[in-house]
């Protein structure tokens, strides 16, 4: 079924539906954001990077049609500053999708993230009745690693060269929440201090997996 994009807020931060609109926006973010973001920039094997943003938006709505994702736009104080994707939703016996984001440089550290990908979840687990959600991250994005930890997320384990990252398969780290983890929300658990301490960090025998 296709999923209902809601606008979501807390403080000064917002998700919302993507518009085929955004597109020269987001594209003036991603080239001035560009050294930050490479990195992490999903890639297509024997293929290349491309910027045409509104081609990729239409894609991401295709998705959201038929219910297979939800293509949020994050602002800040009313500007776009980044992106949050829900992927892979899965209703029935799995009932489960997949959280990836990126944010603009200069917002970096003013709660914009963990906020996004908070409500996110929230509207996912407590809205659209999915039990599980998902974020894979690589090893050396230290930025999203701490977001993890902040909000609660359970480190799970190492999936080796599991997405196409930056031109080559990179190894991410596993993290996930389930419903019964957070009855009464991502957001509350996190903005009243009780994520349980330790619960997304991965040990050091895992750092030592890495090839």
């Amino acid at each position: 079924m296709a999923a209902i994009i809601p606008t979501l807020r807390e403080g000064r931060v917002s998700i919302r539906g993507i518009k085929t609109r955004d597109a020269k926006k987001l594209e003036e973010e991603l080239m001035r954001n560009r050294a930050w973001l490479r990195l992490w920039e999903a890639t297509v094997p024997h293929s290349f990077v491309s910027f045409d943003t509104k081609a990729g938006i239409r894609n991401l709505l295709a998705h959201a049609r038929v219910g297979a994702g939800i293509p949020f736009a994050i602002e800040y104080d009313g500007e776009l500053v980044g992106q949050l994707n829900v992927s892979a939703i899965a209703y029935g016996s799995l009932s489960s999708a997949q959280l990836g984001y990126w944010v603009a440089e200069r917002v970096a550290g003013q709660g914009v993230t963990p906020t996004a990908v908070a409500l996110a979840t929230d509207y996912c687990l407590h809205n659209l009745g999915l039990h599980r959600m998902e974020i894979c991250i690589r090893p050396e994005n230290t930025a999203s690693l701490r977001i993890v930890e902040k909000l609660g997320f359970r480190y799970e384990g190492l999936r080796r060269r599991y997405i196409h990252i930056n031109g080559d398969w990179r190894d991410h780290f596993a993290f996930a929440l389930t419903q019964e983890e957070v009855p009464g929300g991502v957001l509350e658990r996190w903005k009243n201090g009780m994520v349980p301490e330790g619960i997304g960090i991965v040990p050091a025998a895992d750092y030592d997996l890495l090839g």
